[in-house]
């Protein structure tokens, strides 16, 4: 069985200000991608996203985009023993994000990154995406609730 992981987090917004906050290249800069995004997520593109943390802009196919609903992703697995050494591993991983919204306003994001291979450096490396996406769940949360760049600094 191919290692995956889920991590989901609750955006006291509507989901469709939170799902713009994700598919806009403007926002997702904002409080995510801190070396910048470029392009919109929409189905069939191909975006780039940069990370002062994980060097280098690197393609994000945009597999699947329903409107406040569901994005899927695909990019390439990097292994490697930190985030500085990581290579590309030769095959992809798929990103799902749901966007569900909740009864008291609030937006339910869960997301799920599946298909790395049954090795340790994928299990290692699907540690450090796993905690990736954590980060940009509460980053998320605070620039749309607060107005705060959580990650503005952190890395660089």
């Amino acid at each position: 069985m191919a290692y995956e992981f889920t991590v989901s987090g609750r955006i006291a917004k509507p989901v469709g200000e939170v799902f713009e906050a994700v598919v806009d290249p403007k926002q997702l800069s904002g409080y995510f991608t801190t070396g910048g995004a470029k392009g919109r997520l929409e189905t069939g593109a191909t975006v780039t996203w940069d990370f002062h943390d994980f060097p280098g802009a690197f393609p994000v196919e945009v597999v699947e985009v329903e409107k406040d609903r569901r994005i899927v992703l695909r990019w390439d697995a990097a292994e490697g023993d930190s985030p500085e050494m990581a290579q590309p591993a030769g095959y992809k991983t798929t990103v799902t994000m749901t966007f569900t919204p909740i009864e008291d306003g609030r937006t339910l994001v869960a997301i799920t990154e599946e298909g790395w291979r049954e090795t340790p450096a994928a299990l290692k490396a699907s540690f450090g995406n796993c905690e990736g996406w954590t980060g940009m769940l509460c980053a998320l949360k605070v620039y749309l609730e607060h107005g705060i760049k959580l990650r503005e600094g952190f890395y660089k």
